[in-house]
């Protein structure tokens, strides 16, 4: 059993729920295959266990290091680097002109679950391919000349410079300058933290995309643009400079993630921090959202990346860890004990994380896949799509992130005393997880995003657009005996789901506005938890039908349980369909009933977290 990735649900979701096949219809993806892309995924799998795994828990036991003003990733990292870099692992999406592979954005992220759990590792130089596409779709020809092609190879990394101490999540606070010179360069002044990769030693230099205000520009997001400083100028001739003018002040000491150094940055300190434009004045916050729709995504698979290895590594162990006696033995002492996946409620929490696991797979593959729709298609249907995607990022980076950390939880659970311990790595999974909900957006400000703007946009044509794909799945299968009772279930949860979107926009025509607003994140979860429903629900279809055949192929008598069940310890596909019936049925059964307390409490309108007096919460 692999511990990362389970592959076969990978093709599962891919391959027989999304039809990604489809793709290779179109013009821009017609020279693939499903048989290439079976092959990446493989060689991912290959990969992720032999060199990514092994050097998870020694990159977070050594940490990144700063020493002398500079900072040095973990040794085991420069080894990994040349492995992936190599491989081109990093830049399967991007244009073959540039360096890259053209392969669809879904087969990336797909290939990228393998690894996207050693967090660490994959933002040094994952964040140098996402501030490339910048300069991709807004640098000059001479900037993608001088900078793009080397951090599309990973010759050359890059990072995302945005948060001061003063402006975190409010950017358009920020207090950094930007002074122009009469060559058209600019010098940059200020201080930043939490800066990602900030610096390292893994390749020679470091392009950062700075956010910054113009001498004389308006305050707030609207006068702010941005800026390429590079760690060592590059002369004409593509040589390495002199170092820019910014220096290193430390490395943040973190919960988790602790080979990746986190840096605090002073820009300026000897008025010489050269920086060019990227794209138009006043223009950073638009450029810098095109990078932060991706980015979120990958949030999203990093929540999902890392549930993965966490279940499948608690899986492993409750078929190993032997403990206790079986429940028809539990009064003879002299039983044999069991594994403990045979207890009830090891059972319990290993099918909500399985349920959870798969469902987040599909939710974020899904939300990928509506990306290349965009873009291999024209007219209405891109439209659609990109509506759909837009809707769908808050949900994909909150939701996954947030139920990603309680499937770490739970596999520490499932691990008992030893989870708490340092000897298995399920408690680094769950340390290094915890940032997904804070950065690229805090779920918070992910929650506003979907209620203030998603909601409501292109007059909520979108989200209908999204109700009616729930609603046609639901149509195709509810007729279906097996599926009949989950299917009513499902619909009442998605007619739920529309009330509460009418609902908002009630309360907003009411003057009601703190409604929304104060219960977004309620909202977001409750739309996420009915959006997993529908997805397991579409699998469940599929599976029921994929199964059905199995069992009149091989002539098995479905009403004799003892059978089947024999059946199916032979026969994985079955075993496969099987588990994604009862995966189903569980989450249907036991977590979609979450939402109506959500609702309830949201129509209540109460206001209390705002009533309170600030000196309420603690008489100190």
């Amino acid at each position: 059993m692999g511990l990362i990735v389970d592959r076969r649900d990978q093709h599962f979701v891919l391959f027989e729920m999304l039809g990604i096949q489809e793709l290779f219809q179109t013009e821009k993806y017609k020279e693939f295959s499903q048989e290439t892309f079976e092959m990446l995924l493989e060689m991912a799998q290959k990969i992720s266990e032999e060199e990514v795994l092994p050097r998870y828990m020694e990159g977070d036991r050594e940490g990144a290091k700063f020493v002398d003003g500079a900072v040095q990733a973990p040794r085991c990292f420069h080894d990994l680097q040349k492995i992936m870099v190599e491989g081109g692992w990093f830049t399967m999406s991007a244009p073959v002109e540039a360096g890259g592979q053209g392969l669809p954005y879904i087969i990336e992220k797909a290939v990228q679950e393998h690894y996207i759990f050693n967090m660490a590792y994959f933002m040094y130089s994952g964040g140098g391919v996402g501030a490339a596409q910048l300069i991709e779709k807004y640098g000059t020809e001479d900037q993608k000349n001088k900078y793009m092609l080397k951090m599309f190879s990973c010759e050359w990394c890059g990072t995302m410079v945005l948060t001061e101490p003063e402006a975190g999540s409010d950017v358009g606070a920020l207090t950094t300058k930007a002074v122009r010179q009469p060559d058209g360069s600019f010098r940059i002044y200020g201080s930043k933290i939490f800066i990602s990769g900030g610096d390292h030693d893994l390749v020679t230099n470091i392009i950062h995309p700075v956010l910054a205000r113009i001498e004389g520009d308006p305050s707030g997001t609207a006068g702010i643009s941005i800026f390429l400083v590079p760690k060592y100028l590059v002369n004409d001739d593509g040589s390495l400079g002199r170092r820019n003018d910014y220096s290193i002040m430390g490395v943040e000491h973190k919960m988790g993630l602790k080979g990746n150094a986190t840096c605090a940055m002073s820009f300026g300190d000897n008025g010489e921090c050269y920086a060019e434009l990227l794209g138009e004045e006043r223009q950073g916050m638009k450029i810098m959202f095109n990078m932060m729709n991706e980015e979120r995504i990958n949030m999203g698979l990093q929540g999902t990346g890392t549930a993965s290895v966490a279940y499948l590594h608690a899986l492993n162990y409750a078929k190993e860890r032997v403990q206790g006696k079986g429940l028809r033995d539990m009064g003879n002492p002299d039983a044999a004990s069991v594994p403990i996946i045979k207890h009830a409620d090891v059972r319990r929490m290993l099918l909500w994380m399985k349920s959870h696991v798969e469902g987040m797979r599909a939710l974020v593959y899904l939300c990928a896949y509506a990306i290349d729709r965009k873009n291999s298609f024209e007219g209405e249907e891109a439209e659609k799509w990109h509506g759909i995607m837009e809707l769908l990022v808050p949900i994909t980076k909150a939701f996954c992130t947030d139920m990603g950390f309680r499937v770490t939880e739970q596999a520490i659970q499932c691990y008992g005393g030893y989870g708490f311990c340092q000897d298995y790595p399920v408690e680094q999974f769950m340390r290094d997880l915890k940032i997904g909900s804070i950065y690229e957006g805090t779920n918070g400000i992910q929650s506003l995003d979907l209620v203030g703007r998603k909601l409501g946009q292109r007059k909520g044509k979108d989200f209908m657009n999204f109700l009616g794909e729930m609603n046609a799945t639901i149509t195709r299968y509810r007729d279906v005996p097996s599926l009949s009772g989950i299917a009513k279930e499902v619909q009442n949860a998605v007619n739920l789901l529309g009330e509460m979107g009418m609902y908002f926009v009630r309360c907003g025509k009411e003057g009601k506005f703190m409604v929304p607003i104060g219960n977004a994140y309620p909202f977001l979860m409750l739309m996420g938890t009915v959006s997993m429903a529908w997805l397991l629900f579409w699998q469940a279809g599929i599976a029921d039908e994929k199964l059905g055949a199995i069992y009149r192929e091989k002539g098995i008598d479905t009403s004799d349980g003892k059978q089947v069940r024999n059946f199916l310890k032979e026969h994985r596909e079955a075993a496969f369909y099987h588990g994604k019936l009862f995966g189903a049925e569980y989450y249907i059964s036991h977590v979609l009933p979450e939402i109506d307390a959500r609702a309830k409490a949201i129509r209540s309108e109460n206001l209390a977290f705002m009533n309170i007096v600030d000196e309420g919460f603690a008489s100190v």
